[in-house]
């Protein structure tokens, strides 16, 4: 999926004695998004923006060791053996011995003294390997300026981690100039080293350039015009995200002190062997116990107390990504906790004051948001038609940010019927679910439609869904009200001569909660890589 970006030069900090000015050029492809005030809030900001870095350079995949070095060693040790073999003469193998020990001296001193070369020539190369031409798009993250803040979001380069930084404008003093929307920011690896340099005695200036967007035709050659290769599963992950902190959470505060004595405990052991989980153990009115896997270790969060209604465990994956956090642990006020279930996404939110960062990790790590997740299946889900669902966009249109419930009011709409339409548009990339505060924002991911049809089915058990509906091979059996307004709907399904009678469970908000099939996929993965092509074709029609 190709995107296309235009730069007028690029984003640059400026430092001296007395202030530092940070300059984020635009993308002048896009409608015109701009801001310019002072930074208020000096060191928050500086430590939020490195922690977004972290997210943006993350990268937990499965990396094989490289043995081309010891498989070239050993080629060129085979002839040295044999000829040691064939060797007849011990004073001629007491030499070489002599001289492959003063060789290897020499090498040792040699190593010694280039290793810290080697290191970082093996950083360099890794990362010009990583980050060529084509995929400088996970150093660009999107912005989005609202009438009541300014929040920065990105992808790790695995795509198992979201990181959103949002920023009220309390964050700010002196705020000038400004107009609403999203674009994408020219952002280097070196501004990130420069925004460590930002001080609380130094007047800093936050500006994403307005003069981006002063396009003359003899300036032209003015402009870094990029053309992006992105992968259709970063642009999906993005999707998945919005659907998934729309889903029902398990949430809980954790006191700063109790975090860091989780990340501490992870510091200090490094597991050899699985299951590498931590269980989050909840009992209504008390402390929040967790316990780390393999060791079996539990540790008790006295500051942190559980206040929801019911006892359960939740384990989550990929913890080692929650170092992501650290930097931010001197400057939190409280953790907020969203867990969907075991195995399914995280959501961790670093409240500080005036900002949010928040960190969405996927089950786990090998387990991104675009391929294992079907997360927009599981979102609300009621009948809306084109014309009501544009209405309901439009509506949003006019306040940029409004909750569902609000806008439901001033529509004369089933509340139902709002969260379907804008979980529509959350699909088009063009509205984000803020979890945060509960209402749902402008945000257009591109500056033209996605490509929808590329992007409808993230796997075959979708498309399989969706051929089962159009075969008439689907059937709804049974509906079954139960407590809290939750709704069993049992179907049937025939897949290959076969019947199977898949369940699932919605609840008030036509969202699915619980499912359960008898097929081979749902036996071996339960939920945790999404609904089975079973249950996604009763949804379709339920």
């Amino acid at each position: 999926m190709e995107f296309s970006r235009k730069y007028q030069g690029n984003s640059q900090v400026s430092n001296n004695s007395r202030e530092t000015s940070m300059s984020f050029v635009p993308d002048a492809l896009r409608n015109p998004t701009f801001f310019a005030a002072d930074l208020g809030q000096h060191i928050p900001f500086r430590e939020a923006m490195s922690a977004l870095h972290q997210v943006v350079v993350s990268d937990m995949s499965f990396q094989p060791k490289d043995k081309s070095d010891y498989k070239a060693w050993l080629k060129a040790q085979e002839e040295v053996f044999l000829a040691e073999a064939m060797a007849k003469q011990g004073q001629i193998k007491a030499q070489l011995d002599e001289l492959r020990q003063q060789m290897r001296e020499v090498q040792h001193a040699e190593s010694a003294v280039l290793s810290p070369f080697y290191t970082a020539r093996s950083k360099y190369f890794q990362y010009l390997y990583k980050n060529d031409i084509d995929a400088w798009y996970v150093l660009d993250p999107v912005i989005t300026v609202h009438p009541d803040s300014i929040f920065f979001e990105c992808f790790s380069q695995d795509e198992s981690s979201y990181g959103k930084l949002s920023c009220r404008y309390e964050v700010f003093d002196n705020v000038r100039e400004h107009a609403y929307g999203t674009t994408n920011i020219d952002y280097s690896h070196e501004l990130y080293q420069e925004f460590q340099k930002i001080r609380d005695y130094k007047r800093t200036e936050f500006v994403i350039d307005p003069s981006g967007f002063e396009v003359k035709t003899d300036l032209s050659d003015d402009f870094k015009e990029e053309k992006i290769d992105l992968p259709d599963s970063w642009v999906r992950g993005f999707l998945q995200v919005s659907s998934a902190m729309s889903l029902p959470f398990t949430t809980f505060n954790l006191h700063p002190m109790d975090m860091y004595n989780i990340l501490l405990f992870l510091k200090r052991h490094k597991e050899k062997t699985g299951p590498r989980s931590l269980r989050f153990c909840l009992t209504p009115d008390q402390p929040i116990q967790v316990k780390f896997d393999p060791w079996g270790e539990t540790l008790t969060c006295p500051r942190s107390v559980y206040t929801g209604n019911a006892a359960q465990e939740v384990r989550i994956w990929g913890r080692r990504r929650l170092f992501i956090l650290e930097r931010l642990l001197p400057i939190v006020k409280h953790f907020r906790v969203s867990l969907l279930g075991s195995g399914l996404p995280s959501f961790w939110g670093a409240e500080m004051e005036h900002m949010t960062f928040t960190l969405g990790l996927s089950g786990w790590s090998a387990n991104d948001f675009s391929r294992m997740g079907n997360f927009d299946l599981m979102a609300p889900r009621g009948e809306v038609d084109s014309v009501t669902a544009e209405r309901v966009f439009a509506a949003l249109q006019t306040t940029w940010q409004e909750s569902a419930t609000s806008l439901a009011l001033r529509l004369g709409l089933d509340e139902l019927t709002v969260k379907s339409a804008l979980g529509i548009y959350s699909q088009y990339g063009r509205v984000l679910y803020d979890m945060d505060k509960d209402v749902y924002r402008i945000r257009e991911l591109s500056k033209d439609p996605l490509p929808m049809d590329k992007l409808r089915f993230s796997n075959e058990r979708e498309a399989k869904a969706d051929n089962f509906r159009k075969a008439g091979l689907v059937t709804v059996v049974a509906r079954e009200a139960q407590q809290n307004g939750r709704q069993l709907v049992r179907g049937e399904v025939i897949d290959n001569a076969h019947t199977y009678q898949p369940e699932i469970t919605l609840d008030a908000d036509m969202r699915l909660v619980e499912a359960k099939c008898s097929c081979h996929f749902y036996i071996q993965n339960k939920l945790n890589q999404g609904p089975c092509e079973h249950m996604l074709a009763v949804r379709l029609i339920g």
